[in-house]
Formats: structure tokens, C-alpha cells, sequence
């Protein structure tokens, strides 16, 4: 456009007026170069500060994810190593369900696989069938962890040239090494979703050897060594020569010939870092849209001057024409940026709109488990009145069995209750709290566990005060958790001769539900609400009962404790914020 505004110069002087007119063109056309020049170097220097925030961003965001995998998968192999059906099979010899027991475990957990070894390193059981067998005796992961008592992470090469990312840990059985337990870590699906973004990730270890990357030649290498695939000093001469138009900042790095910036983050896991290349096709793409402005605006300007400074017709005529013609020019390539970066950020809403929706499907996946456990409680029920509605219809006596039916009827509309708490889980919001008295929750809580406690012959106390006990929390969530701990102090107490359950709702500072039993009491205080904790016999429970309710209590700024009581038993103490008068016509 320079070159265009110095062609367009054709007014030759004539006597001292020319002059001045001529001075004040060269003067007008010197100040739109500054402004050009100068915008160019502010803006280069602005939006390449915010690409590099954003991709900083970006790094602190995917080092995040990596650490929170790697975490979540270093507790299994302690939990597996404690499971009392693996350690049998392994005393035992008898592994014809031990891989079907691993398989189930996979979804759960979100494991990438799991292997059972003995202590010769055969797999005897797997998650993946056509390991069984194998004997991995050499197997880095199978000899660290029959050295250590700790769980152990391994990173192993594969025969595709990727990397394998292993936990394992030794099962100990009457102080003897049984076996050992194997954890693969799913890393590799990070590098599948860092492939759908213009920046090239690498994630370096400890030694500096490429163990994830979105180009899949670059693992095992440095990072210089995959800084110099394919970026001959021809490639680089040809790189600078294209940005050296615009671009006032000097790149970070080259890759395949294309100027890159560079930026690194640290992973808080065992010296890991993680790295982006991000190229400057973005920055380019703003400044240049800007400058295409600016330019048209000083464009516009002059022609208007040659206008008034022409004084022949046909000169004008021409100039006009020219002028013209570039406009149009600029306002088409103008157009065809704009156009470029709608598409760009249509892309992108589909690729937040993408991880979004993946973002719920997880958190909708975690909660199908507490899901399906809270409603076999309510499906127990309606079995128990089924039975005694058609053993009150063969002894005629239909207006009983209506009620029954209306009972069942209830547990219906509380199992819907409970399906659309999912959306709740979803939302994470408050705004399905309101004011309750306790005292409702828990005569709708003993209500639902009437057929249960009626077969049980068990005594019920109930003491409350006269005045309403109100909190905000959700009605169907916290009679759940009245019907949890009830349905506990049942099983606590099914070998006890005079079984009995005390109830005691009191109103102070705070809200406290007290459920009491005579049973045998707590074995493992320490380990009583952790998931999949069970002292059950297989089938009878899964152990996450007292896990969601401690969820449950905390969501709703309570806390749920237990102890031994001082004449035997256990005692569960749920503690809930009450809702003053104030508050509550503040709500």
C-alpha cells in the first residue's frame, strides 16, 4: 500500500502554493507510515502477550488433568492389594473369577487396564484376556514393586514406540509377598485431545525424554532433538522472511520452518514438564485485520486529497478510479479475514461446546454408581408391600392392600425424585435447597424403612422436640441419608438378641441427628468412609453407602461422624447449619 500512496502522487508542483500542497502530501503520507508502523509494533507486541497467556493458561489447565489422573489412579493398586477375593484366588491358585472381578473394576475406576501377577510374574488374571499367561518375570514394574513395600510408578516403552504408564504394588498375604498387582495409567487419551488444538504439547520427564507428544515421531526424544526434525537453515531463512513484514518480536523456536513461541510449565509429579509450541498465524491474523483498517482509513484520506488538489477533470477522473479500485481491493481482502476468523471462531465454540458436553457425560458417569445404590432401597420396599398386598387381597381385605398400593405408589414418585437428582449433580447449584424440618425427613425416612424394620422385630426410639428443626438442604438427599444410616444400624444389629435403634433429633448452635444401635460397633473408624469399604458379606453391599452420605452431609455444610458408643454399639452424628428466622426470611 506504500508503494500504492507513492504512485499516487502525480500533482507536479507549480509555483509556491504547489509547493506547500506538495509538502503537506508528503507530510500526510509520512504520519500514516509512523501510525502504521507503530501500530503494527504495539499490537504484535499486546496480542502476542495475550496468545502467550492464553497457551500458559492452557499448560497450567492440561498439567492439571495429568496430575489429577496419575493421582487418581496411585491409590488403586493399595486398594486392590486389600481386596480379600484377590488375595484368596492368590493362596488358593483358583483365578476362574479373578479376571471378571478386574473387569468390573476397570469401568469404576477408569483404569487403562489391570493384571493380576503371582510371584513367578505369570499374569494370572487381566482386564485384557490375551495377557493371561504371560510371564512378565523381567518387567520393570513386576521387579520394583517385589522390592518395595509402596506402590511404585514405572514409565516403560512400548513396541509402537509410545510410553506405558504403570502403577504397581505387592500383595502381602500372612506376612509373605503374594503377588503384585498392575494399574495401566490412560495418558495416552490426553495426547488425542491436545491433537485437537493448534498448539503442538510435549510432556518431558524427569531426564528430559519426550514421553507424551501430539506428534507421535517426537516421543522419545529431546526436545532439541524434535526441535531440529525437518528445520534446515533454508527453512529458516524462509520463515523469517515471511514474518519479518509484520512481526517486531523475535520467535522462540522454529518448527518445521514456521516461527513458533515457546512456553513451558511445570507438572508437581516426579520432575514432569510440559511444553507448547504455538505458532503466530493468530497474532498475524489481528494485527494484519487492524492494519488493513488503519490503512483503508488513510487510504480514504488521500484520495480525498488528490480530489481537492487535482485540478483537471481527467486527472481527478483518475485518480479517483485508482483509489477506488484499491479500496476495493483492501475491502475484500478485509472481508476475506473477517470471514477466516468467524470460521476460526466457530471452530472454537464447537470445541468448547465438545468439552463441555464430555465434561457432564464424566460427571453423570461418576454418579450412576450412587445413583443405582440409592435406588435399590426403594425397590426393596415395593417388593416387601407387593408381598403383603397380595397377601392381604387372598385374606379380602382390599382397603389395607390400597394402601399398600399407595405406598408403593410414593416409592415410585421418590425413585423419579432420585433420577433427577442428576440433573442437580449437574447444575452444582443451591437452587435445589429449601427449608426443611428434620423432624418431616425422618418420619418420611421410617416410614419408607417400615417393611424392614416390621420383619426385623426391632425396637424403635424416637425422640424429638416439639419445635420445628428447619435447614436448607434437599428432602429426597437428606432422607437418604436418615434411610443410610438406619439400613446400617439394621445390619449392625441383625445378631443381637433384643435388637434396638435410637433416634434423637436436638436443636442448639446446630442441627444434630443422632442414630444409635446395640450391634457389635465399628471395627475401622478410620476407614469407615472411604469407598467400597465394606465389612458386608460379598453381595450384601458395596460399601458406598456411608461414603455418598458423607458426600451428601458435606454438600449440604454439615458433617456426618461416627464412634463407638460407651455401652457398645455405634453412634452416626449428622450436624446441619439450622436455618434461623432470620435467614430464613432472608431466603
Amino acid at each position: 500500500m506504500l508503494g500504492t500512496f507513492r504512485q499516487s502522487r502525480i500533482v507536479r508542483p507549480r509555483g509556491t502554493g504547489e509547493w506547500g500542497k506538495r509538502f503537506a502530501l508528503l507530510l500526510l503520507v509520512a504520519v500514516a507510515v509512523a501510525t502504521v508502523w507503530v501500530t503494527n509494533t504495539w499490537l504484535t507486541e499486546r496480542f502476542t502477550e495475550n496468545t502467550r497467556n492464553r497457551a500458559q493458561v492452557r499448560l497450567a489447565l492440561y498439567s492439571g488433568s495429568v496430575v489429577s489422573e496419575l493421582q487418581r489412579a496411585s491409590v488403586v493398586p493399595l486398594l486392590l492389594s486389600r481386596d480379600p477375593l484377590l488375595i484368596q484366588a492368590l493362596d488358593s491358585g483358583d483365578f476362574s473369577q479373578s479376571s471378571q472381578r478386574l473387569i468390573s473394576y476397570v469401568d469404576e475406576i477408569g483404569a487403562a487396564s489391570l493384571m493380576l501377577l503371582d510371584n513367578s510374574g505369570r499374569v494370572v488374571a487381566a482386564t485384557d484376556r490375551a495377557q493371561i499367561g504371560t510371564n512378565l518375570r523381567s518387567a520393570p514394574f513386576f521387579v520394583e514393586a517385589q522390592r518395595s513395600n509402596e506402590t511404585v510408578f514405572i514409565t516403560s516403552r512400548t513396541e509402537p514406540g509410545g510410553f506405558a504408564f504403570t502403577y504397581s504394588r505387592a500383595i502381602t498375604a500372612d506376612r509373605r509377598r503374594a503377588g503384585v498387582i498392575v494399574v495401566g495409567v490412560d495418558l495416552a487419551k490426553f495426547e488425542k485431545s491436545w491433537a485437537g488444538i493448534a498448539d503442538a504439547i510435549i510432556v518431558t520427564d524427569s531426564e528430559g525424554q519426550i514421553i507424551l507428544s501430539t506428534e507421535p515421531r517426537w516421543r522419545g526424544r529431546t526436545v532439541d532433538e524434535a526441535l531440529a526434525v525437518r528445520s534446515p537453515p533454508s527453512a529458516i531463512r524462509r520463515a523469517l522472511q515471511a514474518t519479518a513484514d509484520w512481526g517486531a518480536l523475535p520467535p522462540d523456536a522454529y518448527l518445521m520452518g514456521e516461527a513458533v513461541m515457546r512456553n513451558e510449565a511445570r507438572i508437581p509429579f516426579r520432575g514432569w514438564r510440559i511444553l507448547s509450541f504455538t505458532t503466530y498465524v493468530s497474532v498475524r491474523e489481528r494485527v494484519n485485520a487492524v492494519l488493513a483498517l488503519e490503512i483503508m482509513g488513510f487510504a480514504i484520506l488521500l484520495a480525498g486529497t488528490f480530489y481537492l488538489l487535482s485540478r483537471r477533470a481527467q486527472s481527478r477522473s483518475r485518480v479517483f478510479q485508482r483509489e477506488t479500485a484499491e479500496l476495493r481491493a483492501l475491502n475484500a481482502r478485509l472481508q476475506r479475514e473477517i470471514a477466516e476468523r468467524e470460521r476460526a471462531e466457530k471452530n472454537l465454540e464447537v470445541v468448547e461446546q465438545t468439552l463441555a458436553q464430555s465434561s457432564k457425560l464424566a460427571a453423570l458417569g461418576e454418579m450412576s454408581a450412587s445413583v443405582s445404590h440409592e435406588l435399590n432401597q426403594p425397590l426393596a420396599a415395593m417388593k416387601t408391600y407387593l408381598a403383603g398386598a397380595r397377601l392381604l387381597l387372598q385374606r379380602k381385605r382390599p382397603e389395607e392392600a390400597l394402601s399398600s398400593f399407595q405406598r408403593i405408589d410414593d416409592l415410585i414418585d421418590r425413585m423419579g425424585a432420585i433420577t433427577r437428582q442428576l440433573k442437580s449433580y449437574a447444575r452444582k447449584g443451591g437452587d435445589a435447597f429449601e427449608p426443611l424440618d428434620v423432624r418431616s425427613c425422618v418420619s418420611g425416612a421410617l416410614s419408607m424403612m417400615e417393611p424392614q424394620l416390621k420383619r426385623r422385630k426391632v425396637t424403635i426410639t424416637r425422640t424429638m422436640p416439639r419445635q420445628p428443626v428447619t435447614v436448607m438442604a434437599d428432602r429426597v438427599r437428606l432422607e437418604q441419608v436418615i434411610i443410610n444410616l438406619l439400613r446400617n444400624a439394621l445390619d449392625a444389629t441383625r445378631e443381637t438378641a433384643e435388637p434396638q435403634i435410637d433416634v434423637i433429633l436436638s436443636a442448639g448452635e446446630t442441627a444434630m441427628l443422632t442414630v444409635r444401635d446395640n450391634g457389635h460397633g465399628i471395627e475401622d473408624p478410620d476407614r469407615l468412609f472411604e469407598p467400597f469399604y465394606t465389612t458386608k458379606q460379598p453381595g450384601d453391599g458395596v460399601g458406598l453407602g456411608l461414603a455418598i452420605s458423607s458426600g451428601i452431609v458435606n454438600d449440604l455444610g454439615g458433617r456426618l461422624t461416627a464412634r463407638n458408643g460407651h455401652e457398645g454399639g455405634a453412634v452416626f452424628e449428622v450436624q446441619l447449619p439450622i436455618l434461623s428466622q432470620d435467614m430464613e426470611a432472608a431466603e
